[in-house]
């Protein structure tokens, strides 16, 4: 195998692979990355046995071959390299060596055979559709950061994608939570989603997804089975297991009869829970929120540090209302309010609030109170 390529195309190529290879695995060969160079160009393939990215790029391929190297050395190697530089790279298979240079740089990596490199089984996917990133972007950053970590629950260590019934008919929707929180966020349908099944994507999976999803204008097809899941531009393929476990039913954490409503603006809200929250103790980081006539007032008293309080002008014309939250809670789901004014209904004290941005239906997000 020997093939020259350009610097900044060999370090987008390498660092989206080697970011799936585990640091600490007790398997060698999964620590490389597996390069295969052919006639319409070069692509670098690196798994975890459960996620497997494939990264394709442009060079000028002498001899088509393929090796596998360690995807963190070739990466550093790469990013270490001066701009602009054209990188030579050409395996030695008798030597097991893989030789890369460029300019009066020279490197001489210790290779493994390709024929140990576990490439992912194929699947029938069941549905195959296409989706602009813009809108998957908007499925998965919006609802992220309700996944749990807590592994007992497994089944909550991913984003819920399904087709379900919405506001505007069949749709596409992505849900996580860790039972203390709560999003749900809709998209349009896109054709040949319909038969889609819901499959849990793991966490590691969706935050390698997010790689592919910067270029506004990209279409990523998407195919999903019953045990794997791909998503694909014309040079990234990542493919995924999803995990085995049934997504409990949301829809009974969501709130119906939410009636006291608060309007406020989201940005606000966010810095002043993060201001008053900083005297919390940070085992608990409990806000109270004292709703009266369109004012609202915020609070936390720690007996060992202090106490903060600060009042917002808002929206606001139902009875009083006492309730505490998790600040952090609270600053991420504003943080994820793309309008100026976010939406809080509430119950009682003990009840769980259901927070919209604006008049928008489709994302919502749950939290569960707090005692203060």
């Amino acid at each position: 195998m020997k093939f020259s390529i350009e610097r900044a195309v060999l370090v987008k190529a390498v660092s989206q692979a080697q970011s799936v290879v585990e640091r600490r695995n007790t398997i060698p060969i999964l620590a490389n990355v597996l390069i295969e160079a052919g006639e319409s160009g070069v692509s670098f393939r690196a798994t975890d046995l459960d996620t497997e990215v494939v990264d394709r790029a442009a060079a000028q391929v002498e001899r088509p071959g393929a090796t596998t190297v360690s995807a963190v050395m070739l990466n550093e190697i790469a990013r270490k390299l001066p701009d602009g530089a054209l990188v030579a790279i050409a395996s030695d298979d008798a030597a097991g060596r893989l030789n890369v240079q460029a300019g009066r740089s020279n490197f001489s990596l210790a290779t493994l055979p390709r024929e140990d490199f576990p490439v992912m089984a194929s699947t029938e996917y069941i549905a195959n559709f296409s989706a602009p990133a813009k809108v998957l972007r908007r499925l998965f950053d919006k609802s992220k950061f309700a996944i749990s970590t807590e592994e007992t629950r497994y089944y909550l260590n991913g984003v819920y994608m399904h087709v379900a019934q919405t506001e505007d008919g069949p749709g596409l929707r992505c849900v996580a939570t860790d039972g203390h929180r709560l999003a749900r966020i809709d998209a349009a349908l896109p054709a040949g989603a319909e038969d889609m099944p819901g499959v849990i994507v793991p966490r590691k999976t969706v935050a390698e997804l997010r790689k592919l999803l910067d270029d506004d204008d990209a279409d990523i097809a998407v195919s999903v089975s019953e045990t794997k899941v791909r998503f694909a531009t014309p040079t990234i393929t990542l493919t995924s297991k999803v995990i085995d476990g049934t997504f409990p039913d949301y829809s009974r954490v969501i709130p119906s009869g939410n009636t006291r409503k608060l309007e406020v603006d989201a940005s606000d809200f966010a810095r002043a829970v993060d201001r008053v929250a900083t005297v919390s103790s940070e085992r608990s980081r409990a806000v109270k929120l004292a709703l009266d006539a369109d004012r609202l007032i915020l609070s936390v008293n720690a007996p060992d540090a202090g106490a903060a309080e600060e009042e917002l002008i808002v929206a606001y014309a139902d009875d009083p209302l006492e309730i505490g939250f998790n600040a952090k809670y609270l600053q991420e789901i504003a943080s994820q309010v793309d309008r100026d004014n976010a939406v809080f209904l509430f119950n009682g004290s003990g009840d769980a609030a259901l927070i919209r941005e604006g008049s928008d239906q489709s994302a919502v997000y749950v939290v569960m109170p707090m005692r203060v």
